[in-house]
């Protein structure tokens, strides 16, 4: 319910303890889930969001709302709110996403932390299906879904990422692409509070947050989309659409000397390109005897150390082939059947990208 009160300028919390049903006048009690919203400038979508974390059939859990110093009129949406679990805290300054993440860490307080983006929307039983998956699954470390999309009037996209489910595979899929959407993700807080975002990352912080977490534990997908991602021409990933190239290809030179292959500039260029269509990279033979090539110098280099997972690794680097081939297929006509089938590893990428689209067609949605 909505109630119109001002919220005071400054640092410190606006959330009253005292009122959240949780809370006693002893020793506080947790709440099940922190659900952390960190926003700068997001009047327009912010309402949206909150409306979509308050309609969870899941109850037990508090709304961090992190102000990382607006100078809109977002702390307005949020003081119009009158529910006991919106807890909203506020930089003194703007520092940026990376130390407004970390600050989140800080302040949360449920035993799980789920994450949510300031502009995207949360499907109505998305805490009570993750919440369901930790508490069955103590091993993992966190637990992403698949997202679809709206438009930026909130109108359904038909856009839908569908991530690797398995632990093994969103393992070994990190050395070419994040197979984790951050803004789907609940993890075991204290687990999370282990693996800082990088400072030094303004942008892709979320996708070397998860290597490592992934890196040192199970982590996994839902089949399901429960979380949209709003498209926008203020996101973030847009206005640094060429910075992040830069920075995926740092994050990706840490992984590949990690399985002890040395690429030079030229090489990690182009592996940051494998299995994307949305990189400024001409896909031509060329490309593709070079990604031939490279591919299988990283299935000996894994071969060798073992650091993946043979069999999900195998599935990795067929499921990059695939991708790349079918990327540039306008040049390769007729000879795409050829060029994909020319790889060793592509049988069991296809026969595993297709079972996991018939899991998608059949139910993209939770009942």
């Amino acid at each position: 319910m909505r109630a119109n009160r001002a919220l005071e300028n400054g640092g410190g919390t606006r959330f009253d303890s005292a009122r959240h049903p949780l809370a006693s006048a002893g020793d506080e009690i947790r709440p099940k889930v922190t659900v952390f919203v960190p926003f700068f400038n997001r009047e327009l979508y912010l309402g949206a969001t909150i409306e979509s974390v308050l309609g969870q059939s899941f109850g037990d859990f508090e709304l961090l709302l992190l102000d990382d110093g607006s100078t809109d009129g977002s702390r307005d949406v949020v003081a119009s709110y009158n529910d006991p679990r919106i807890r909203l805290e506020f930089n003194e300054r703007n520092l940026g996403i990376p130390r407004t993440r970390n600050r989140g860490l800080e302040l949360a307080r449920g035993e799980y932390l789920a994450l949510l983006d300031s502009d995207d929307l949360a499907h109505p039983q998305r805490l009570e299906r993750q919440v369901r998956f930790l508490d069955q699954h103590s091993k993992y470390a966190e637990i992403g879904t698949w997202c679809g999309f709206i438009d930026e009037y909130g109108k359904r996209l038909s856009r839908v990422k569908r991530h690797t489910i398995d632990p093994d595979d969103v393992r070994a899929e990190m050395l070419f692409r994040c197979p984790i959407s951050n803004r789907s993700v609940m993890g075991r807080l204290a687990i999370l509070r282990n693996y800082p975002y990088r400072p030094d990352l303004p942008a892709c912080e979320d996708v070397e947050v998860h290597y490592r977490i992934a890196r040192d534990h199970p982590v996994g997908n839902l089949p399901e989309v429960l979380v949209y991602g709003r498209e926008h021409p203020g996101r973030t990933s847009r206005i640094l659409g060429a910075q992040r190239l830069e920075l995926h290809g740092r994050i990706k030179r840490d992984q590949l000397e990690a399985l002890g292959v040395m690429p030079t500039t030229a090489d990690l260029a182009r592996h940051v390109a494998i299995g994307r269509r949305s990189v400024a990279m001409e896909i031509d033979a060329d490309y593709l005897d070079w990604a031939h090539e490279w591919l299988s110098t990283l299935h000996e280099a894994n071969r060798r150390i073992g650091l993946y997972d043979r069999d999900a690794f195998v599935r990795a680097l067929g499921l990059m082939w695939v991708a790349t081939c079918w990327h540039g297929r306008s040049g390769l006509g007729a000879r795409l059947p050829i060029s994909i089938m020319r790889a060793p590893w592509v049988g069991g990428a296809l026969a595993y990208g297709a079972r996991r689209n018939m899991r998608f067609f059949r139910r993209p949605d939770p009942a």
